[in-house]
């Protein structure tokens, strides 16, 4: 896997810092206690690890920080019992972690082209790694761009982030909201609003994309209308991992294995699936 280590047995791993990112969002800062193998865990802007939180079980997690030169961390909603109980640790607490597995986007293959990123709602998380290494290679690629859409200005993702990038020369940042709210005095309306505004680039230009299904459908249907071909569109697919391996084949689609030929596909691939996405 492009020379990447496999952890396939769970380190332990200690919870530096916590933050608060949106309601029920929270981003955990984590070291590897075996300080060699913390030192070696390396992963590409995409893939996913499995986070054990001990006595509650384990899940998958996309990985946003990215591969170079970005402290370790995991951003996760509380949505069932297993990130229930994350969310109720603190700082010094243990988890387990495995990985990092999946094919992760493309670095390599999309250097000189225009990057459009579009991310609704918590979809900036998995796009976090890929825009914060692409930036930091920024005089590798043409226009980059990021739109980004949430309900609220309270469910904007990485708000940090968000001023960080606004202020980058040469990233093109576009942010709206569903319901503005008092002192909001930005953009209001669906994140595909802010294509024409944007003056989004065609020719020599690949687009992420990661949200909602409706806003993905959404978004996909005004970049292909745009003149975008589908196998320049990619995104992850979300199926239930549990062994990140393929072994046990719980995240079958059809033919494909999210765990390992994913969770990465093009627009053209995820087609190909049909109905039984």
């Amino acid at each position: 896997m492009n020379g990447i280590k496999i952890v396939t047995i769970p380190e332990v791993a200690t919870i530096e810092e916590i933050r608060d990112e949106i309601r029920d969002v929270k981003t955990f800062y984590l070291s590897l206690d075996n300080k060699e193998i913390d030192k070696n865990f390396k992963i590409k802007s995409g893939q996913f690890i499995m986070c054990t939180v001990f006595g509650a079980g384990e899940f998958a997690v996309s990985l946003p920080p990215s591969p170079e030169n970005d402290r370790f961390h995991l951003t996760v909603r509380k949505v069932g019992s297993v990130t229930n109980a994350l969310h109720e640790l603190k700082p010094g607490g243990k988890l387990g972690i495995r990985g990092p597995f999946g094919n992760g986007f493309p670095f390599e293959e999309i250097k000189g082209k225009n990057i459009i990123y579009v991310a609704g709602g918590i979809g900036l998380i998995p796009l976090r790694s890929s825009i914060v290494h692409v930036l930091q290679h920024k005089k590798e690629f043409g226009r980059v761009l990021m739109l980004h859409g949430a309900r609220t200005p309270d469910d904007l993702m990485y708000k940090d982030n968000l001023k960080e990038w606004q202020s980058f020369d040469g990233f093109e940042t576009y942010i709206t909201v569903d319901v503005a709210a008092p002192g909001w005095t930005g953009e209001v309306g669906f994140v595909h609003t802010l294509f024409d505004k944007a003056n989004l680039p065609i020719e020599n230009t690949v687009a992420f994309v990661c949200g909602p299904p409706v806003m993905f459908n959404t978004v996909i249907g005004e970049l292909m209308k745009r003149g975008l071909s589908d196998d320049c569109i990619i995104s992850t697919l979300e199926r239930h991992m549990k062994c990140g391996v393929g072994k046990c084949q719980h995240c079958a689609i059809g033919r494909t294995l999210v765990c390992t030929d994913g969770p990465v596909y093009t627009y053209r691939q995820i087609k190909t699936l049909g109905e039984q996405i």
